[in-house]
């Protein structure tokens, strides 16, 4: 006699597996971007996932909303759009902090597994992959041409994840350059509360800034002023210059 195990799932299995459905699906979706990216490169990767990940959300979205009861208006859905903008800006901070908490916790398990020097390399490595894809999931909200320049820069680093939670600014120093600094970063301060010296973020900064910059716009130049385990001043934690020849 043929069985099926999740017909006899208790409400809370039920509701355990579901939630690893979504985790699964979140995976599936990493992986095969980073096998069509493995295959094409990165440029014709970011163009397959444009036309993927949108009907990949229309068809998603439409069934949960379906299936749970929901309205969509203009492919967002309308649960969302019943909050205030309040409510809105402190559910965007708190899944800005949740996606740093989850770097933080994939660090320390390489970390606890193979040491510091393992897990600083798959960091490096990860924001090869990340900033550049962050760029371009920005360039999309925002509308940015592939030539946007420095304003499109400024833009578009004022719209990353770190933006929600850590405060920046940026400093125009002529017309064709501006000076981008990180005056409260979340990871370092909570270091500096536990009396921990700051962790040595330049390696990974390099990587990410330069390569979020040249996504945005490729005739940028990136140049690292400071950056851990640089001292810098009380002020800031890092800074960045950011140039243009036109």
């Amino acid at each position: 006699m043929k069985m099926n195990l999740q017909d006899n799932l208790t409400k809370e299995e039920i509701a355990r597996l579901l939630i690893d459905y979504f985790h699964r699906t979140m995976m599936h979706h990493a992986l095969w971007f980073i096998e069509v990216q493995h295959q094409f490169g990165q440029e014709k990767a970011m163009k397959i996932l444009e036309s993927a990940y949108k009907q990949s959300y229309d068809i998603q979205m439409k069934r949960l909303a379906k299936t749970i009861g929901f309205e969509m208006k203009d492919d967002i859905p309308v649960p969302l759009l019943n909050f205030s903008k309040e409510e809105l800006n402190n559910l965007k901070e708190n899944v800005a902090v949740n996606w740093l908490a989850n770097d933080g916790v994939w660090f320390q398990a390489v970390e606890n597994a193979y040491g510091m020097f393992e897990a600083k390399r798959c960091n490096d490595s990860c924001w090869a992959q990340f900033s550049p894809f962050e760029a371009w999931s920005i360039k999309k909200y925002l509308k940015l041409s592939d030539n946007s320049g420095l304003e499109g820069l400024k833009k578009a680093l004022q719209m990353r994840l770190y933006a929600s939670i850590n405060k920046q600014e940026i400093i125009d120093e002529t017309t064709n350059s501006f000076i981008f600094r990180m005056l409260d970063c979340k990871v370092q301060s909570a270091r500096k509360r536990k009396g921990l010296d700051d962790y040595p973020c330049k390696s990974a900064g390099i990587v990410e800034y330069r390569s979020f910059a040249d996504s945005i716009d490729s005739r940028i130049k990136t140049e690292c002023i400071g950056c851990p385990p640089d001292n810098h001043p009380e002020n800031y934690y890092c800074s960045w210059k950011f140039s243009i020849t036109e």
